[in-house]
């Protein structure tokens, strides 16, 4: 079997579809995008196609290494997020042709089903609680919110802003009780002085984990507050490869892993990155705000793994998958075809072609300043 051709297309809301086809007709799906990024990650993976085009898809492991040293400029989102959904694609392929799942490919399921979390919150306490309540009546057991501080974070915060974060969470709290799992996301959008005032705060209510709770890049920084709290901090999303997590997992600075495995390097390289993290007793969530394919690989992941926590998404692929993911009970069925154990609904699709989706771009309301959002 060889690889004939790559094909990239822009799928609303913000999402990158790839297809690698071959000379057997069979089709590897990937998802490879940076948000707000996706012309110029599907120009990464068509800069990749001379490459691949021509070879065995069932060298993954292979391909993944040449594509990455070759580069000779390694890692970054762009390379490593077109990389990803290269090689979701390629092990999908690999799976078809041997009629297996991945996850088994990977040394068989270590779970029969995969737990996934719900978004909740938004709004005033009371609308925050309900939106938590309404995620519970859905089946959900695992539910993430916001900092609800009613603006962006400032280097140091008021006691106004601290109560009304930990007021909204709170309410949630109340709300779904003691046995739901609640974390809460600071998208390293808040400073460090802040952020420590948060996480004390907070610790009565006993997050599931706080993500970012400072920009990933500040390794130092994120350590020095994981040994001042015993809630788990997470972290990873923004980070690439499995050089990325080593001094995070090195400097004991964050208790739950997040790779993105449309960004940090694929289904096989969060492998080891989540073997790395078994031997420093982390766990691992893998972050998934795109679309089906991503969260596919990711539950092929999950599967996989011993030290596996909860899984994100946004969609189980209704209007995108002909077989949408089985919910039941806050937990997903495992994907039981070949491959990644998805097929595009392209009928469905149809409508939802092309975006030009941005990043937000926020600033304070009192002096303009950019802020992260």
């Amino acid at each position: 079997m060889k690889i004939t051709h790559l094909e990239t297309s822009l799928i609303q809301p913000r999402f990158l579809f790839l297809k690698i086809h071959t000379d057997e007709g069979l089709v590897g799906l990937g998802e490879p995008v940076v948000e707000g990024r996706a012309r110029t990650v599907a120009t990464a993976v068509e800069e990749l196609a001379p490459y691949l085009v021509g070879k065995d898809p069932t060298r993954v492991v292979h391909h993944w290494q040449a594509m990455y040293k070759h580069a000779f400029y390694r890692g970054g989102p762009v390379l490593t997020s077109a990389l990803s959904g290269v090689e979701h694609a390629l092990w999908d392929l690999a799976g078809k042709a041997c009629g297996l799942p991945v996850y088994r490919m990977l040394g068989g399921p270590v779970r029969d089903r995969i737990k996934v979390y719900k978004g909740a919150g938004g709004g005033t306490p009371e609308q925050a609680a309900q939106s938590a309540r309404d995620a519970v009546a859905l089946g959900f057991r695992a539910l993430k919110t916001g900092v609800a501080g009613g603006r962006p974070a400032r280097a140091i915060e008021t006691p106004g802003f601290v109560d009304r974060v930990v007021d909204t969470f709170a309410a949630m709290r109340e709300a779904v009780g003691k046995e739901i799992d609640l974390a809460i996301d600071f998208h390293g959008a808040v400073p460090p002085a802040t952020a420590a005032l948060l996480i004390k705060a907070l610790e009565p209510y006993q997050p599931l984990f706080i993500e970012e709770p400072v920009q990933c890049q500040n390794v130092d920084v994120l350590a020095d507050l994981a040994r001042k709290t015993h809630i788990p901090l997470a972290t990873g999303e923004r980070i690439f490869t499995k050089w990325g997590f080593r001094e995070i997992l090195e400097k004991r600075a964050a208790a739950v892993l997040q790779p993105d495995l449309s960004h940090a390097g694929g289904l096989f390289e969060c492998r080891l990155i989540a073997g790395m993290a078994e031997a420093y007793y982390a766990n691992i969530a893998p972050h998934c705000p795109l679309g089906p394919v991503s969260l596919a690989a990711g539950l092929h992941l999950d599967a996989s793994i011993p030290n596996f926590l909860a899984q994100e998404h946004t969609t189980f692929g209704e209007g995108y998958l002909k077989a949408p993911f089985t919910f039941r009970d806050g937990y997903l069925e495992l994907p039981t075809g070949p491959g990644l154990g998805i097929e595009l609904d392209e009928d469905a699709l149809a409508d939802k072609l092309g975006h030009d989706w941005r990043s937000p771009e926020l600033y304070d309301p009192e002096d303009g300043a950019a802020v992260d959002w």
